[in-house]
């Protein structure tokens, strides 16, 4: 029986790495560079021929760069429990984190900024963010608010997105580097859902930028142009906070900019008006 755990122990393990590795594109050698071992070492531990310490899992799970949440599976394939905690969202640990972050949020204003979670919900919101959400449908708008999902859903913001075209594309192309990264049915399941709101891309030209512009919206302010900033939290060690991004929106040209102060100035104890 012990035998019979081991081996299973070791096949998890094995086919796991083997499978992050081609997710990468690395070759073993490669592989054992950044690890600090050898290419013949790599080899045995995908072929279940060794059976490696903590201390090398984790090493190859930081040199595959792997989010937290699948270290601890790397980490559990080979039999160990994991290192990294994952704390609910509501725990009075995270609170602290919460508030900062909750700060930053209002520290933004008069721009919307908004923090999600691995899935694209809305974990919290400044007063800007109804200037993103107005006119959507209410069923959009129940919790938790996924943003892709509001911002390319027909009944969402997508008809006041005057290049909606290029944004969608912007947003799937996030969704899908996201899900090859890191692989989840969820995921999947919205980016299929998302993908049948948006006509397919045109074939690129030779001057061609990619997608990654400012989107028009069209708004009670007029028509704005706002760029995004995305920040993660990569020196975090609880695997709930190194999946939140901080997305912050910034005018993309100065007719935005004076649209926002002077709603500001029209109200001041609001971001818009």
């Amino acid at each position: 029986m012990q035998r019979w755990c081991q081996d299973g122990v070791v096949s998890a393990f094995s086919d796991t790495l083997r499978a992050w590795r081609a997710k990468r594109r690395l070759s073993q050698l490669e592989l054992a560079l950044r690890a600090g071992t050898t290419q013949r070492h790599v080899s045995f531990l995908e072929s279940g021929r060794s059976i490696p310490g903590r201390g090398m899992v984790v090493r190859v799970a930081e040199s595959l760069e792997l989010p937290l949440r699948d270290r601890n599976a790397l980490l559990l394939a080979a039999g160990y429990a994991p290192s990294y905690p994952e704390t609910a969202l509501d725990s009075p640990r995270l609170r602290p984190v919460l508030d900062s972050l909750r700060r930053l949020l209002d520290g933004h204003l008069p721009y919307p900024a908004i923090v999600i979670d691995r899935f694209g919900d809305l974990v919290a919101a400044n007063d800007a963010f109804t200037l993103l959400a107005e006119d959507a449908a209410p069923e959009l708008l129940d919790p938790p608010v996924n943003v892709p999902r509001l911002a390319l859903h027909p009944r969402g913001m997508a008809p006041r997105i005057a290049n909606f075209d290029e944004w969608a594309q912007h947003v799937l192309g996030g969704l899908r580097l996201a899900n090859e990264r890191s692989p989840h049915e969820r995921r999947a399941a919205l980016l299929a859902e998302l993908e049948g709101y948006v006509p397919p891309p045109p074939e690129p030209g030779a001057d061609h930028l990619g997608f990654a512009v400012p989107m028009r919206l069209r708004t009670r302010l007029g028509e704005l142009s706002l760029a995004t900033a995305i920040t993660t939290f990569a020196t975090a060690v609880d695997v709930t906070i190194s999946e939140l991004r901080l997305e912050t929106f910034l005018p993309g040209d100065e007719v935005t900019a004076k649209a926002f102060t002077a709603g500001l100035r029209q109200d001041p104890a609001a971001a818009v008006p």
